[in-house]
C-alpha cells in the first residue's frame, strides 16, 4: 500500500511539474504577446513549444532515475523496465542531438549570415533559424527590438538581464525578450549558450554607450561646427576655382589664341575662323570648371552626412555610388589582365608573322626572290589576301577573350552588324572579287595605256574595288572592277614586247590612180611621221574595192602607244600633203553634187601659176 502510494505520489509530482512547465510556457508566451504583437513573439512561441518536449523528457528521465535508485535489488523486472525507458529517452535525445548537428552542417554549407546593425558597426551575424523563422527574419526582429532599446537613454549597465528559459539562453530588457540563443547557435559557434549570450550582451552594452555618446549635446555642437568648417572650405575652393579659371586659364587662352588657333580651312575655304576656335576653347574651359565644381559639391555632401550619426549610412550610400563603380571597374580590369595578356601574345605573334610575309612579298615584288609561275605584281595583292585571312583568324581566336563577348548584348550587336554587312555589301564583295581576278589575270598594270569600252587612257590607280584611268584629255574616270571584268580590255602598252603597237589609218583613192603609186605615197608619209618605229617597214593593205574608190590601209609600228593622238594627227597631215603633191584626189568621203568638174580638186597652192580651168567642149552633131 505504502509502495503504491509512493508511486502514485511520484506520478502526481511528474504531472504537476509537466503542467507547471506548460503553464510557464503559456505564461511566457502571453507576456510576449502583451509586450509586442510582431513576428518576434511568434518566434518565441514556436521555440518554447519545441523546447517543452525536451523539458518533459528530461523531467521524466529524472523521475525514472529516482525510481531506479529506490527500487530494491529483488525487484528486477521493474528495474529492467525502468532502465529500458531511460535508454529510450537517452536514444531519443541522442537522435535529436544528431539531427541538430546535421542541420548545423547543412546550414554552414549554404547559409549566409545576416547582420544585426543598429548604430554604426555590425554587432553580430545571425546564421540559424528558430522554428519557422528564417535567419533573415530573426535578424530583422532582433534589429527592431534593439532599436527600441537604444532609444532608452536611461539604460544602466545591469539593465540587460541574461536568463535561461528551458533549453535556451535569453537576454531581457524590462521583461521584454531581446534575443534567444538556441542549441543550433551553440553548435554553430561551438560555444555554450551562456558564453554566446554574454558576448552579445557585452557588444550591445558597448554599442549603446557609443550611441549615447554620439547623441550628447557637446558632440552635436562639435558636429555642427565641423559641418560649418566643411561648408566654408567648400565655398573657398569653389571661389578659388572660379577666380583661377577666370584670371588664369581664360586670360592665357586669349593671349595664346593667335599662336594656337589658325582657323580651319578646306580647299582655301575657311570653315572655322580664329574667333570661333577661341570661343570653343573658352567654352571647353567652362565645362571643365563646372565639372570640377560638381564633383566637389558631390563629395562635400557625403562628407557632411558622415559627420552626423543619423545620416552616416546615407553618406556611405552616396560614397558607394562613386566607389562601387570604381571598385567594379578596378576588379574587372584586374580580373581581365590574364585575358589581356593572352590577347597581347596572340597579337604579337600575328604581327611578326605578317612582318615576315610582308618581307617576302617585298622581295618577290622587287624580283630579288623568284618563284616559277608567280609574277612580281602578284606579291602585294597576295600579301593583302593572306593578311586579311590571318587577321580574320586572329579575331576569331581572340573573340572569346574580349570583355563582354559572352553577353547577350554583344552577341546581338555582332549579329546585327553581320546582317547589315551581308545586305549592304553585295556589290562591294563583287567588286573586291573582280579586283582579285583582274590582279591574277594581269590584263594591265599601273601606267599602261588601255581601252575599256569607250574609255581610253592610262591606268593611274588599282584598288580592291575600282580602277582609275586618266584620259588624254586629263579626265580621271573611276571604273568598278566588276564592270572591267565583264568588258573587253585593250592594252596598248603590252605591244612594246612584240615590236611595238601597229597604228593604222585608211584612205580611199579612185580607180584611175595606180595602186603602186598610192602605196608609195602612203609609205613615204609614214616615214616622215615622228614616233614611229621605222626599223619595221611600214606596209599598205588594200582592204576593199568599193563602187567609186579603192580602200588603202596604211600600217606602221610605234613604241610610244601613249602618243597615239599626236601620231595619228601627224600621219594624216603627211598623207594629205603626199597626195596633194602628186595631184591625186582623196575621195573620202565621196559626195554627189552638181559642180564644175573641169577644175582639179587640188589646193591652189599646189597648182602651177599658169593653170586655168579647162572649158567645156561642146560639139555639133553635124560636125
Amino acid at each position: 500500500m505504502t509502495k503504491t502510494c509512493y508511486i502514485s505520489i511520484q506520478f502526481l509530482f511528474l504531472l504537476i511539474v509537466t503542467l507547471s512547465v506548460n503553464a510557464q510556457t503559456v505564461s511566457t508566451t502571453q507576456n510576449v504577446v502583451d509586450t509586442s504583437n510582431n513576428t518576434a513573439d511568434k518566434a518565441v512561441k514556436l521555440l518554447l513549444k519545441s523546447d517543452s518536449i525536451a523539458i518533459a523528457d528530461s523531467i521524466n528521465a529524472v523521475v525514472l532515475q529516482r525510481q531506479l535508485e529506490e527500487l530494491k535489488s529483488f525487484e528486477r523486472s521493474k528495474r529492467l523496465k525502468i532502465e529500458r525507458e531511460l535508454a529510450e529517452i537517452k536514444e531519443k535525445d541522442s537522435i535529436r542531438q544528431m539531427k541538430m548537428i546535421e542541420e548545423v552542417k547543412r546550414l554552414k554549407n549554404k547559409s549566409t549570415g545576416y547582420p544585426v546593425l543598429v548604430h554604426k558597426d555590425t554587432l553580430f551575424f545571425v546564421y540559424t533559424k528558430i522554428g519557422a523563422l528564417t535567419a533573415e527574419e530573426r535578424a530583422r526582429i532582433i534589429n527592431e527590438r534593439l532599436k527600441e532599446l537604444y532609444r532608452s537613454f536611461l539604460l544602466q549597465s545591469d539593465s540587460i538581464i541574461l536568463e535561461h528559459n528551458g533549453q535556451n539562453a535569453e537576454l531581457y530588457f524590462k521583461d521584454k525578450i531581446l534575443l534567444s540563443i538556441t542549441e543550433l547557435d551553440e553548435l554553430w559557434f561551438e560555444k555554450t549558450k551562456t558564453e554566446i549570450a554574454s558576448e552579445y550582451k557585452s557588444l550591445i552594452t558597448s554599442d549603446i554607450a557609443v550611441y549615447k555618446k554620439d547623441r550628447s549635446l557637446l558632440k552635436t555642437v562639435k558636429e555642427i561646427g565641423l559641418a560649418l568648417v566643411v561648408i566654408l572650405i567648400q565655398w573657398a575652393l569653389i571661389k578659388a576655382l572660379n577666380v583661377f579659371f577666370k584670371l588664369r586659364i581664360n586670360t592665357y587662352i586669349e593671349l595664346k589664341k593667335t599662336r594656337w588657333f589658325k582657323g580651319v580651312k578646306f580647299r582655301n575655304q575657311e570653315i572655322i575662323n580664329q574667333e570661333k576656335q577661341t570661343a570653343a576653347a573658352l567654352f571647353l574651359a567652362k565645362i571643365i570648371r563646372l565639372s570640377v565644381i560638381t564633383i566637389l559639391l558631390y563629395l562635400s555632401i557625403p562628407i557632411l552626412f558622415s559627420i552626423f550619426p543619423p545620416t552616416q549610412r546615407l553618406a556611405e550610400v552616396l560614397f558607394g555610388y562613386i566607389l562601387s563603380p570604381v571598385r567594379r571597374i578596378a576588379a574587372s580590369v584586374l580580373g581581365y589582365i590574364p585575358e589581356l595578356i593572352t590577347i597581347g601574345v596572340i597579337i604579337t605573334i600575328v604581327r611578326y608573322v605578317l612582318k615576315v610575309i610582308n618581307y617576302l612579298a617585298l622581295e618577290i615584288g622587287n624580283e630579288k626572290i623568284t618563284i616559277p609561275g608567280f609574277f612580281p605584281e602578284w606579291a602585294k595583292p597576295s600579301y593583302n589576301i593572306i593578311k586579311m585571312l590571318i587577321l580574320a583568324f586572329m579575331f576569331v581566336v581572340i573573340f572569346p577573350y574580349l570583355p563582354g563577348s559572352d553577353s547577350e548584348i554583344f552577341k546581338g550587336v555582332s549579329v546585327f552588324i553581320g546582317i547589315v554587312f551581308s545586305l549592304g555589301s553585295t556589290s562591294i564583295i563583287g567588286n573586291m572579287i573582280a579586283g582579285l581576278v583582274i590582279t591574277y589575270m594581269r590584263p594591265f598594270k599601273i601606267g599602261d595605256r588601255i581601252k575599256i569600252g569607250e574609255v581610253t587612257g592610262n591606268v593611274v590607280e588599282k584598288t580592291a574595288f575600282v580602277t582609275r584611268i586618266r584620259t588624254p584629255k586629263k579626265e580621271f574616270i573611276t571604273i568598278p572592277n566588276s564592270n572591267i571584268l565583264s568588258s573587253n580590255v585593250i592594252n596598248y602598252s603590252n605591244s612594246k614586247q612584240q615590236g611595238g603597237l601597229v597604228v593604222h589609218t585608211t584612205v580611199t583613192i579612185g580607180y584611175d590612180v595606180p595602186w603602186r603609186q598610192v602605196h608609195q605615197i602612203l609609205i613615204n608619209a609614214a616615214k616622215k611621221t615622228s614616233n614611229l618605229n621605222l626599223e619595221i617597214a611600214p606596209f599598205v593593205l588594200q582592204t576593199s574595192l568599193d563602187d567609186f574608190y579603192v580602200s588603202y590601209q596604211l600600217n606602221a609600228h610605234t613604241n610610244e602607244p601613249d602618243k597615239q593622238p599626236a601620231i595619228y594627227s601627224e600621219l594624216h597631215q603627211n598623207i594629205q600633203d603626199g597626195f596633194n603633191e602628186q595631184g591625186i584626189e582623196i575621195l573620202s568621203p565621196h559626195y554627189r553634187a552638181a559642180r564644175d568638174g573641169n577644175a582639179m580638186a587640188v589646193p591652189k597652192d599646189y597648182l602651177p601659176d599658169e593653170y586655168s580651168s579647162p572649158a567645156f567642149k561642146i560639139k555639133n552633131e553635124k560636125e
